[in-house]
């Protein structure tokens, strides 16, 4: 289960809304909907939580690019939202990378062969008892595997009141937490 809110920040305080993340497609699209929410192009944070999984943090000032932080990768990678935080830029790839690996796949199989080659892949069953192993960190598509923990910028809301560390030791019931650290944890209940 997934909860999405915006915290706009206001000469008055903080502002909430919750947000519906059905027509978000990339982070463009999530910096965009952060930005109509911004008043005279304050700060405004975009909160995704996936229960007991993880959570991500997006802040948006005016015009700059967006700082993004996100507690577990790894489990983020495993969901629609969370793979829109995680960028290239982000997980330190080349930009493009995953659409190189996807061309390569088209013209070899995912076997590692060729059309029309033979498999010479030795065959693994044996007729004793004993397992074979095999070494995959669940990288299917060849790309370097996402880390698993904490992911992206720290210090994304240091100067708002939640200092590094503290960010990165929250676990579950994070959102709640950041929003009383900011002082806004009365407008992201009201959301809730």
């Amino acid at each position: 289960m997934y909860f999405a809110a915006l915290l706009a920040r206001t000469e008055d305080g903080w502002e909430a809304s919750d947000t519906d993340l059905d027509d978000v497609e990339t982070l463009s699209d999530l910096t965009d909907l952060a930005r109509e929410a911004s008043v005279d192009e304050d700060t405004v944070l975009v909160f995704i939580e996936q229960e007991d999984a993880w959570f991500g943090v997006i802040r948006v000032d005016g015009e700059e690019d967006p700082r993004i932080y996100v507690s577990n990768a790894s489990a983020a990678a495993r969901s629609s939202y969370g793979e829109i935080l995680l960028t290239d830029e982000l997980l330190g790839r080349e930009p493009g990378a995953e659409d190189s690996i996807a061309a390569l796949e088209e013209l070899v199989g995912l076997d590692g062969t060729e059309d029309g080659e033979p498999d010479n892949a030795p065959d693994n069953h044996n007729n004793n008892n004993t397992t074979t192993t095999t070494t995959d960190d669940d990288d299917d598509d060849g790309l370097d595997p996402v880390p698993a923990g904490p992911l992206g910028d720290t210090g994304v809301l240091s100067d708002l009141g939640l200092p590094e560390a503290e960010l990165l030791m929250l676990r579950t019931d994070a959102l709640v937490e950041i929003a009383d650290a900011l002082g806004a944890a009365e407008v992201l209940e009201t959301v809730r």
